[in-house]
């Protein structure tokens, strides 16, 4: 192995070895998962706010594994999980931007969508797990 090889090698290494830390160090990936009715429609007004870096739509809460949209998801709600950066936007904003988009008086649904997969729900995490 020629010496060029051998410190093309080594600065390699040493360049995996520092990307972490090329990282920035404010990153964070909080999460937040809200059911309110249609989960696209709770996708798209989440995707808007600044600080939220992904919305993923699917199903939480039921007990039948793999629920499925054409399928059965029989005791899930249709939810969001919401992906965004804490030091932007706070857990607070989060809620408050849920509250003036969903109905919570509707017990039955949320607007022209009806049924239990439809209703409302704030999904938190045991923080002592």
């Amino acid at each position: 192995m020629n010496k060029a090889h051998r410190l093309s090698k080594k600065f390699i290494g040493a360049l995996l070895l520092l990307c972490p830390l090329l990282l920035p160090f404010s990153v964070s990936a909080d999460k937040a998962v809200f059911a309110g009715g249609c989960f696209w429609c709770m996708e798209a007004d989440f995707e808007k706010l600044d600080g939220v870096s992904e919305v993923i739509s699917g199903f939480t809460g039921g007990e039948i594994p793999n629920p499925a949209y054409n399928g059965n998801h029989t005791g899930h709600y249709e939810a969001v999980e919401i992906h965004y950066d804490s030091e932007k936007l706070s857990y607070q904003d989060l809620l408050d931007h849920y509250w003036v988009n969903i109905d919570p008086f509707d017990d039955k649904g949320q607007f022209c969508d009806k049924g239990f997969s439809y209703l409302s729900a704030i999904f938190v995490e045991d923080e002592h797990k």
